[in-house]
């Protein structure tokens, strides 16, 4: 006896343990439904609200609120799936016992009896395990369910959570996937496909078998018809309706180099970016993506037609356009063929920018009181020998030298003797410490800082170029501006801003840059209409090249190169390859927006004086040299 007692115990003590967990379960189910939190999908917009891209992970879903469901899907899923939902406790009883007698009859199940409230238990934390312990455990739910949310609140989450084919999870995400049209937009035999759906949704899918579809739409337009919820004429027109199905990729991504650099800025700030159901806003203009696509291509297919050995599998480029008072990114083109390479050179490619990045010393000469009529040697020189084995002689690409040149003359001409004679003046660690000071990184300590000698990727080195357009001001690239949670809160991102010079001295760099393009080795990249300054980059053995260049309102960096860092084909430059395509994108900007600023403002500070034809600049910090006052003096005026 006192063994059974003790089984009887045990019995009773597992009864209760499982009883507990059975309602532990019961109660972490439920509130996985009453505190609905769905993955959302997460959308990427351009500057000026078009959508870029869709982002989600397993479940692509767009959430609606129940005041915003039509109210003629309502009536279509009650009428179909559940007649008596607003009646019940969310569980049939009669429908129950309805079904068993005909499934008794047939001898096979052919009507479940499910509620939705039933349904949506099953879609959302069960199985679809037909046994006895599944659906008293589906009952149950129900029951709490009923009792917890109003009715409202229970078909808001079926409508959300239910899957209706195509990848498509919700009947907003449907609406728009099969449609392309708003819930509000919808027809009544539209609404019926989407409604019909959640039975069978592979079979059903429109975009694959429209007319199972259609029979199956027909069959709830019939139901609200025999149930008096529209009139002879709706019910005739809904069933001769045959609606135009799209059938597009899930992602929408119209710009996937722009969206792989939007994850990747993102993804650290919030962990559940594919699934949390943001709205990012980005300063990408889609058009203007679009142009700088077409403008890399173009510049790419020229340098091939030139040579038509050309590997065509390692040739690629990079485009980066950006607003020059704002830092907005307006376009990024990180390949010519995204899905050839995904690699992104615009950001992930780290090039030696060569001459380009010539503008950036002189500016420094002028700070210290050059003047751009300041005269420095364009020379042969060797460096290194004596006790170092290493022994360098740079030269001009020309193969000459001019010997004393303008700093002007030497930038326009993109003189390399005269740039790397200019840095020792200078002083290459006063030099090197000022630009670690403004944010360059990995330079080197070496006279070959003067040649731009180290890597930079396209984006990143934009940011830099600012300094010039904005007058002395560098403003870091901003791609993303805002990112609205599903709440509805909003995080505003802005621009880095750093003074790196004053805006007279600038002026007299932006001059210079002018030049280039006008008579120098930017020819190319001339834009009737439009004043453009800019710098030619090409690295030794034509490794890289670059166009940098920029309008008052636009900074335009357009670069090409081999992947695997072999030289381009022979007489391959920035002014051959990279400012056409620069010159391309302009001409079409300039057609897109006629509003555009044309010229550059002269700042205050900045003293102007005709010298043999020519207008050339001055500051109190950058006078004339003395070696002109005579030219200076015969044109008449005051000289500092």
């Amino acid at each position: 006896m006192k063994y059974i007692g003790k089984f009887f115990l045990m019995v009773i003590f597992a009864g209760v343990l499982g009883l507990i967990v059975f309602y532990g379960q019961m109660r972490f189910d439920a509130d996985k439904i009453i505190h609905y939190s769905p993955k959302l999908t997460t959308q990427i917009f351009d500057r000026n609200g078009e959508l870029i891209a869709n982002l989600f992970d397993e479940e692509h879903r767009f959430y609606v609120p129940y005041n915003e469901i039509p109210m003629r899907a309502i009536e279509a899923l009650v009428a179909t799936e559940d007649t008596s939902f607003f009646e019940h406790k969310g569980v049939n009883i009669e429908a129950i016992v309805r079904a068993i007698i005909k499934d008794i009859k047939a001898m096979k199940m052919v009507e479940g009896g499910s509620t939705i409230t039933q349904q949506l238990v099953k879609n959302t934390v069960l199985t679809s395990e037909k046994s006895l312990s599944r659906k008293i455990n589906e009952a149950l739910l129900s029951y709490h369910l009923d009792a917890t949310l109003s009715k409202e609140e229970i078909l808001e989450r079926y409508f959300n959570h239910v899957y209706l084919g195509h990848g498509y999870y919700g009947i907003k995400t449907a609406a728009q996937g099969y449609f392309n049209k708003s819930l509000d937009q919808l027809t009544l035999k539209e609404t019926a496909i989407l409604v019909g759906l959640p039975k069978a949704p592979t079979s059903y899918d429109p975009t694959k078998h429209m007319d199972l579809a259609l029979n199956r739409a027909n069959h709830v337009v019939s139901r609200m018809y025999s149930i008096g919820w529209i009139n002879e004429d709706e019910y005739k027109k809904a069933l001769l309706e045959r609606p135009k199905v799209y059938d597009e990729t899930l992602t929408q991504n119209k710009s996937p180099y722009v969206v792989d650099e939007v994850i990747k800025t993102l993804s650290g700030e919030y962990a559940d970016l594919k699934r949390g159901g943001y709205k990012i806003y980005v300063s990408v203009d889609l058009g203007l993506q679009n142009l700088a696509t077409d403008a890399l291509k173009m510049g790419y297919n020229a340098m091939v037609a030139r040579a038509k050995d050309t590997n065509t599998s390692e040739l690629n480029g990079a485009m980066v356009v950006v607003e020059n008072s704002s830092g907005n990114v307006l376009a990024m083109v990180g390949g010519i063929d995204y899905a050839k390479s995904s690699f992104n050179r615009a950001t992930q490619s780290k090039r030696q920018p060569g001459s380009s990045f010539k503008p950036f010393l002189y500016q420094k000469a002028l700070d210290l009181g050059y003047s751009p009529l300041s005269e420095i040697a364009d020379i042969s020189r060797t460096f290194g020998g004596g006790d170092s084995d290493e022994v360098w002689s740079p030269k001009n690409y020309e193969g000459n030298f001019e010997g004393l040149v303008t700093l002007k003359d030497a930038i326009i001409h993109s003189r390399n003797l005269a740039t790397i004679n200019l840095l020792t003046l200078l002083g290459l660690d006063v030099v090197h410490k000022q630009f670690q000071d403004d944010g360059f990184k990995n330079l080197p300590v070496d006279l070959s800082l003067a040649l731009g000698s180290f890597g930079i990727s396209p984006l990143d080195y934009s940011g830099f170029y600012s300094m010039f357009p904005n007058y002395g001001v560098k403003v870091e690239p901003l791609l993303v501006k805002k990112v609205v949670n599903r709440n509805g809160e909003e995080k505003i991102y802005e621009s880095e801003r750093k003074e790196i010079t004053s805006a007279k001295q600038t002026f007299l760099m932006i001059d210079m840059m002018r030049e280039v393009v006008k008579r120098g080795t930017g020819r190319n990249a001339q834009v009737p209409g439009i004043e453009i300054a800019g710098k030619t980059g090409t690295t030794n053995n034509s490794v890289d090249v670059w166009f940098c260049g920029f309008s008052p309102d636009i900074e335009v960096l357009t670069w090409y190169g081999n992947d695997n860092n072999t030289p381009l084909k022979k007489g391959e430059t920035g002014g051959k390859a990279a400012a056409p395509a620069f010159a391309y994108f302009m001409k079409k900007y300039i057609e897109l927006h006629p509003e555009t600023t044309r010229t550059f403002k002269v700042p205050e500070g900045v003293g102007s004086r005709k010298i043999d034809g020519s207008t050339e600049y001055f500051t109190d910090i950058s006078p004339f040299p003395k070696v002109n006052m005579k030219k200076q003096s015969d044109e008449g005026g005051l000289i500092f």
